[in-house]
């Protein structure tokens, strides 16, 4: 089922009223200079849109991007972390010694493996050191799965290098391996590396997914906190290897990269947070009703436009309550930055969201952040799709209202069950009037006959669906079937911009 947008009262809406207050200044400022990709005052944005046959469009509404913003693209990033590795294999190659020996053949495997190991390691905790330039070009769904991913190479390596050391080691001494296993036990550096794997291992247990399933989110939290212990474990184990102890510059770069990766995770995830939290002062003002199981908190705090949040990002949230302080939340922007107010809308999904209907007025806030880098500075096209599933608007409402674009020109697909579902409603009828854009409520359950999210109903309700880039944020099931539809439809993927984030 598909239901158009209806003409809404503007004065009913205060916040978007006062928002679209200041487009006089900020329409000027964007026809001076481009915003996104190569659109620009040639660019055919100031176009009459299909709703608006015989009218001159309306000016478009800029997003508030900081170009200051340093980001990191994928490719870059990945090309980063390869280039790395191969820097750890030209170090073992420099210092192998040639050898057609069985023990010295296991040693020179078990220290190739080993330093790519400890690599291995410090990628994985760089991924998830939150640093803004990464997280901002990357995005925090990608960084999570390359996080996943090199924690099965990490533990491949390091299972590697255990039965290579241990091969080698009984082959130099023609011991079995048994007596070989409990001789190196023996030694400082050894057990140090023992230790460090069984923490790894327990905390690569703890993110198989049936495990995850079984246990709270603190706990998770708790158990993958051991990665940190087997990195330092593991740190100690080869300053006192041969590949790394045998030359005072090696043991030098390997320490500068680990001291590197521990400073940016203890100002990232630490200092910063801390000072976010004294700057901002960011308390509960209200907490409103949007449905019979969501709601949103409105916050205000001091200095928040210094956060530089970009519509489609999420924050990451504390609130200093009984039974919620000690967790920390992601959920995304459900509005622009106004006034040093910010609000989230959440959908009770587990027992932390549904605490958060309990909050009261006055609640403190610490808010971390931003993070995701679903925004307009991946947009490369003049036309706009948005698609949203369940509470996945909530960050496509933000780009509903800010993103550039001429009337006609960008569409809203909102996927729920029924009617009772949509939450924000009345704001998006407001905004998609006001700008011209297209909204559509995609209603009905997800197993019926008719699938309103096949490639051929998504060509019928977006014209020229090929030629949009497509913003997509719902379920994790919907947004693949949804991905899978558009790429059917012959939208490239490359033009999918998606991004997930749970614990």
């Amino acid at each position: 089922m598909t239901t158009e947008a209806t003409d809404p009262q503007l004065a009913a809406y205060p916040a978007l009223s006062a928002y679209l207050a200041h487009q006089s200044y900020q329409s000027h400022q964007f026809q001076q200079q481009p915003q996104v990709g190569e659109l620009g005052p040639q660019s055919g944005l100031d176009v009459v849109g299909p709703d608006t046959a015989g009218e001159r469009a309306a000016a478009p509404v800029p997003v508030p991007v900081d170009v200051r913003v340093l980001r990191i693209r994928p490719k870059v990033m990945r090309r980063g972390i390869v280039g790395g590795a191969g820097g750890v294999g030209l170090l073992w190659g420099a210092q192998a010694a040639p050898s057609a020996r069985l023990d010295a053949l296991f040693g020179s495997g078990a220290h190739l493996s080993g330093l790519l190991a400890g690599y291995g390691i410090l990628v994985m905790l760089l991924l998830m050191a939150r640093v803004p330039a990464v997280e901002h070009g990357v995005g925090a769904d990608r960084l999570a799965r390359w996080h996943a991913l090199g924690g099965r190479y990490v533990l491949s390596l390091v299972g590697a290098h255990m039965v290579l050391a241990l091969c080698g080691y009984a082959a130099h001494t023609g011991t079995d391996l048994l007596t070989s296993a409990a001789q190196l036990l023996g030694y400082g550096g050894i057990l140090a590396a023992a230790l460090g794997t069984f923490a790894l291992v327990v905390a690569g247990v703890s993110s198989v997914r049936a495990a995850r399933a079984r246990m709270s989110q603190e706990t998770w939290r708790a158990l993958h906190f051991l990665t940190y212990l087997a990195a330092a474990l593991a740190f100690a184990h080869q300053l006192v290897g041969p590949d790394v102890s045998g030359s005072p510059l090696t043991v030098w770069v390997w320490a500068m990269l680990h001291a590197t990766v521990a400073v940016l995770i203890v100002w990232y995830r630490g200092v910063v947070p801390v000072r976010q939290a004294l700057r901002h002062a960011l308390h509960v003002v209200e907490v409103r009703d949007e449905s019979p199981d969501v709601v949103s908190v409105v916050m205000r705090g001091t200095g928040l436009d210094a956060l530089r949040a970009e519509p489609g990002q999420f924050l990451r949230w504390r609130f200093v309550q009984r039974r919620l302080w000690h967790t920390s939340l992601p959920f995304s922007l459900s509005a622009p930055v106004r006034d040093d107010t910010v609000r989230i809308t959440v959908k009770a999904l587990g027992v932390h969201s549904r605490r958060i209907r309990r909050l009261r007025p006055g609640t403190r806030v610490l808010a971390t952040g931003p993070f995701g880098a679903m925004t307009a500075h991946r947009r490369t096209r003049r036309k706009v799709l948005l698609l949203a599933g369940g509470v996945g608007i909530t960050p496509m409402r933000v780009l509903f209202e800010t993103l550039p674009a001429a009337p006609g020109d960008l569409t809203l697909l909102y996927r729920a069950s029924n009617a009772a579902q949509l939450v924000l409603r009345d704001e998006l009828e407001a905004i998609a009037a006001h700008r011209g854009a297209a909204l559509h409520y995609l209603l009905g359950p997800s197993d019926a006959s008719f699938d309103p999210l096949a490639p051929q109903a998504l060509r019928n309700l977006v014209p020229g669906l090929a030629e949009h880039d497509v913003y997509l944020c719902g379920p994790g099931p919907m947004a693949e079937v949804a991905t899978a539809s558009l790429i059917r439809a012959g939208v490239p993927e490359q033009h999918i911009h998606t991004e997930q984030f749970s614990f």
